[in-house]
């Protein structure tokens, strides 16, 4: 008979064998977190999308490592109704639910509730011999669909290993057209939004859309191709607001599409019909806080970017009071909101006062590295291109270039530095130089 301390080093041996959030080495911080969670709620509950099981998943895990138990576990069970749901008409279970079942027996030993994970390890094992993966050395397709969903929701160079991921799944199983359409949107998403994709890209694009037809996202990319081609603005317009119009009708929720069309209108018809149409979203739907935060980012667009026509003050107002209410809906990630309203108070002269407060209190506040960085490289612009405070504007470059963090904003930081150097008109020249000498994992030969 086996000790207590056997069976629980049994116990645990089987749990980290499970494909499971908790197993899957996801890297994140208490800010990741929050903006994960955000992130998720902002997706809504609409019972027609393919992926709210898996939405329901990550929150498990989300708010379990967050310290919000309960909410985990609420989550957890949501995830497992919304799976039962969206495949009603297979089975009652299938491999579908081996995530979710992996984490409810996680939760439940970080619990103490032993028992009930045994029970959860037995539904697994039950599954795995009733539905065996096609070999050793792969997982269920459903499986790999959900490490791929997963990881495209972390860092951005998560995202090849996501697209790899999906291959996969759909070689296996080349029927789920929600899989097909996730993977093709992840390989647009790796080009420039300025670029005209590639032939063989572009094919598996438009051969999504004809699949997927009701996709509100492959339907933008494929405007923004025609745009880019340079086929009629006026035509491309056209389709834009009907595509608008028809997004209006669905619920509201990050996954209806809203921004990317407001992103397209931005990009290639005009700021200010971006703005009508995200104000014409708000009138239908007036409390909703995505929508608010979507109508503030076009605002921000506006002012900006398009610095040939000077914003009225009421446009001033309307943006101020948006990003105001956005901070208030977004408590807990209120940073990078503050910032963008920062920015927008920085664009006018009675303005600048409130823009540098904002930032010094930020400053001030204690946050994580990754926070820092995207901070440190933030005012940096803002010295830069508001206040012409070069050289402080390069001491906080450093400072978010020598945060180890490898994200977009070290990179970009480092690339602003590496311009000023090319450039060789600062007289800070030889500090940039000597500070990318020494910079921990830098290629200087980038540089020179």
């Amino acid at each position: 008979m086996m000790s207590a301390a056997e069976t629980k080093s049994t116990l645990e041996s089987r749990l980290d064998a499970l494909q499971s959030h908790f197993t899957w080495d996801l890297v994140f911080g208490k800010s990741i977190l929050v903006r994960l969670r955000d992130k998720l709620k902002d997706i809504g509950t609409d019972e027609r999308n393919f992926w709210l099981g898996h939405v329901y998943n990550l929150q498990g895990f989300v708010h379990y490592h967050m310290g919000l138990v309960e909410e985990a576990r609420s989550f957890l069970s949501k995830a497992t109704e919304a799976f039962h749901q969206i495949r009603k008409g297979d089975s009652d279970e299938g491999p579908w639910v081996l995530v979710n079942y992996g984490n409810l027996a996680w939760l439940h030993h970080y619990l103490g509730e032993d028992e009930e994970s045994e029970s959860y390890l037995s539904k697994v094992d039950a599954l795995m011999k009733e539905y065996p993966s096609p070999s050793e050395d792969e997982l269920h397709p459903e499986v790999y669909a959900e490490k791929a969903w997963t990881l495209l929701h972390f860092d951005k160079d998560e995202k090849k290993q996501a697209a790899d991921y999906f291959q996969r799944a759909i070689r296996m199983q080349p029927d789920m057209v929600e899989w097909q359409t996730s993977y093709v949107l992840g390989l647009v998403n790796w080009f420039n939004h300025k670029m005209i994709l590639s032939a063989d890209i572009l094919v598996k694009l438009r051969t999504a859309l004809e699949k997927d037809p009701e996709n509100p996202y492959l339907a933008v990319e494929c405007l923004r191709q025609k745009a880019k081609e340079g086929e009629d603005i006026e035509e491309i317009k056209d389709e834009a607001r009907e595509l608008a119009e028809k997004t209006l009708m669905n619920p509201v929720g990050s996954y209806s599409g809203m921004k990317a069309i407001l992103r397209l209108y931005k990009d290639f018809i005009s700021y200010d019909d971006a703005i009508n149409l995200a104000e014409e979203a708000l009138r239908k739907h007036p409390d909703d806080r995505y929508l608010k935060r979507c109508a503030a980012l076009c605002y921000r667009w506006r002012i900006i970017y398009l610095k040939d026509t000077l914003p009225r003050k009421s446009m001033m107002d309307r943006a101020i009071d948006l990003h105001r209410d956005v901070i208030s809906l977004y408590p807990d990630s209120f940073l990078v909101k503050k910032i963008d309203l920062a920015s927008i108070y920085a664009k006018s002269s009675e303005g600048m006062r409130k823009a540098e407060q904002i930032y010094q209190e930020l400053l001030e506040e204690h946050m994580e590295d990754l926070d820092k960085q995207m901070l440190y490289n933030r005012y940096a612009k803002y010295l830069f291109y508001d206040r012409n405070e070069r050289s402080m504007s390069i001491d906080y470059l450093m400072k978010s270039a020598e945060i180890p963090h490898q994200g977009f904003y070290r990179k970009n930081s480092i690339k602003d530095l590496e311009s000023i150097l090319k450039r060789g008109k600062n007289r800070r020249c030889n500090d940039i130089k000597e500070f990318l000498k020494n910079l921990q994992d830098y290629d200087p030969v980038q540089a020179f």
